[in-house]
């Protein structure tokens, strides 16, 4: 059984089926032409997948079927398989609407097939994901809850879908994305349908972001999927960017074919790109006709470039930004961020604006000025000492009055209140006014440490219209600068001086550049701490810092450099004091600061906003903390 398979990579644009099925019809026409028997699209992708309560709109939901009926029509002489919303109009979900399933279609001969051995006529998401940014129980009803309403078991439902050949039957195994992630769920698709036998092809279609790293555990665990079934399995995914609103996702498509070994076969390149692939696979000899092949790694810092850069262009195209304006201080971060923007949407839609107060240094200045004419982007100056300073003297010259007692008082700004109001002054009044002149918006140029603990300005250096670095780490904006100057540009375009010079917001004397005076963060250690809080799988509190110190194990468990911490804090009061410091700020004012906190590009496993679920409850630090901090503090 040799046939030609055609693997339909597109891009999926969220909300929009006319789109997607148009899409959709000349890549079956295009494979039919090219002699494929057989098309895969990705999960969802007639309607997309992060959509919000667009989901709770039934005239949406018929439109995708009326688009899922379309593609079933065009499917003469070639089977087509795909995602799309499938509808009981007859039932209800658990939230009272209109019951609807995430599900995977068989179309051949202008009908669908699997309906001979199962409910539907199409086949329904058996696991389903309600974490990180996943929430599918909220609108689609499982094959696990079906299952336990028809009164079965998942595994008697998880049944092939046949099709007929002239000398048999083809047997499909047909998973949606979750499925293929069983390991820590109850119920195991894929033995399940190989139990019933006759499965000659293993397909999980999906709708899978960008995670660095992501493909290397995929690859590891749907190649064991292959060699225990003992046939070929075909991973079909999408590109594009959707979004729940806080947090922007980028598809990385990267669709795989693995033998029956569980070799790869096939990988989809490059990623982040539309591909319709052909592969001639032998079902009879398990897709070993094909030699294996050996798939790079994607947990490096190319990888976040691709993503950045991808998601930059898809996003800034899909709000109608097609000018943005970027605040540069001669740090590496705005650096960066101009550097990705330039090439994103080319140096001509950029204007870079350097805003210096008192504070900046010559040697900032001279930077920013540097990196714009590295980039070939419009560039001014626009000083804002005189308006912090007209503001300064306006608030604490205007008598604040008592009606009740007639009382007069004057308000006093404080060197604190005055950072900040240079902050806002930058943003608030110069940012947006500039972006506004200039026919665009302007970006924030947070990255992820000073996101965690709130090391930011409220309507200051935390607006903006998205924070394409606001999921990295410092250590990873500094890789990323070094990554941009030797393989996008191929030149110094980032200047070296700005990858020296020690980090700081030069918002006061404290911070002077010159004087080697810069952020309170220990990037070197605050990094790898404040990662802990949000990305590990069982994140850690204070009470897991504080047991790994006494244990002597706190650098092994964060991943920073052995010594860092006695070298920084020589006491247990001064460690306790700063771990306390920055632990009240991630759940204090930094939970209120990322809420009002523009998008985020995503590119780790856990990107702050709906992927980093939080609520402000406040500062918590439990009974066995307490007791651990009082016993080293005895000592």
């Amino acid at each position: 059984m040799q046939f030609k398979i055609a693997l339909g990579q597109m891009e999926v644009r969220p909300g929009r089926p006319d789109i997607n099925t148009q899409t959709m019809l000349e890549m079956i026409n295009q494979a039919r032409r090219d002699g494929a028997e057989v098309i895969i699209f990705p999960e969802m992708c007639i309607p997309g997948y992060l959509l919000g309560d667009t989901w709770e709109q039934p005239s949406f939901l018929r439109d995708c079927e009326e688009y899922g009926l379309e593609i079933s029509k065009a499917s003469d002489r070639i089977t087509v398989l795909f995602g799309n919303v499938g509808v009981d109009w007859q039932k209800t979900g658990e939230d009272g609407r209109v019951r609807k399933y995430n599900a995977f279609f068989v179309a051949r001969d202008g009908k669908f097939w699997g309906g001979d051995n199962f409910p539907y006529p199409f086949r329904i998401k058996t696991l389903q994901p309600n974490y990180r940014q996943f929430d599918d129980d909220r609108h689609f009803y499982s094959l696990r809850k079906l299952a336990l309403e028809l009164g079965k078991t998942p595994e008697e439902l998880l049944t092939p879908v046949y099709l007929p050949l002239p000398n048999g039957r083809l047997g499909l195994g047909c998973l949606l994305c979750e499925d293929g992630w069983a390991a820590d769920y109850s119920t195991k698709p894929i033995p399940a349908i190989m139990n019933k036998g006759s499965v000659n092809l293993l397909i999980n279609i999906s709708s899978s972001p960008f995670t660095l790293g992501k493909n290397n555990k995929r690859n590891r665990v749907f190649a064991e999927q292959a060699r225990a079934a003992g046939v070929p399995l075909i991973y079909v995914n999408n590109v594009g960017i959707q979004n729940n609103g806080k947090t922007i996702y980028t598809f990385d498509g990267s669709s795989t074919v693995y033998n029956k070994n569980g070799e790869v076969i096939y990988c989809s390149r490059p990623s982040f790109k539309p591909n319709l692939d052909l592969v001639e696979l032998d079902l009879a000899n398990g897709g070993t006709n094909l030699p294996a092949l050996d798939v790079p790694a994607d947990d490096n810092v190319s990888f976040i470039y691709q993503a950045l850069h991808y998601g930059i262009q898809k996003f800034t195209a899909a709000i109608g930004m097609r000018k943005v304006v970027i605040g540069i201080s001669g740090g590496i971060d705005s650096a960066v961020s101009a550097a990705l923007y330039a090439k994103a949407i080319g140096p001509s839609n950029l204007l870079l604006v350097n805003m210096p107060s008192r504070y900046n240094s010559p040697t900032t200045r001279q930077l920013a000025r540097q990196l714009a004419e590295n980039l070939g982007c419009c560039y001014t100056v626009l000083p804002i000492q005189e308006s912090v300073d007209y503001t300064v003297k306006q608030i604490e010259s205007t008598p604040v009055i008592n009606p009740a007692t007639g009382e007069k008082f004057a308000l006093q700004i404080t060197s604190f209140m005055s950072e900040n109001i240079q902050a806002r002054d930058r943003s608030a009044r110069v940012l947006a006014a500039v972006a506004a002149a200039f026919g665009g918006g302007f970006t924030c140029n947070a990255n992820k440490a000073e996101t965690t603990v709130g090391y930011s300005t409220l309507y200051g250096d935390q607006a903006g219209f998205l924070a394409a670095i606001g999921d990295l780490w410092k250590h990873q904006v500094y890789d990323l600068a070094r990554y941009l100057n030797r393989h996008v540009y191929g030149r110094e375009v980032i200047p070296k001086g700005i990858m020296d010079i020690v980090p700081s917001a030069e918002l006061s004397s404290d911070q002077d550049v010159e004087a080697g005076k810069g952020d309170p963060i220990a990037y070197p250690y605050h990094d790898y701490l404040f990662r802990s809080f949000v990305q590990r799988w069982d994140k850690a509190t204070p009470e897991d810092i504080l047991q790994w110190y006494e244990q002597g194990i706190l650098e092994a468990k964060l991943g920073c450099r052995p010594g860092l911490v006695q070298q920084l804090f020589p006491t247990p009061r001064q460690f306790i004091d700063d771990l306390e410091r920055w632990w009240n700020l991630f759940n204090g004012l930094g939970v209120a600061k990322r809420i009002q906190a523009p998008p985020i590009l995503a590119v780790s496993r856990r990107a702050f906003g709906f992927d980093h679920r939080e609520a402000q409850n406040g500062v918590y630090y439990t009974r066995r903390y307490r007791q651990l901090k009082h016993k080293l503090l005895s000592v």
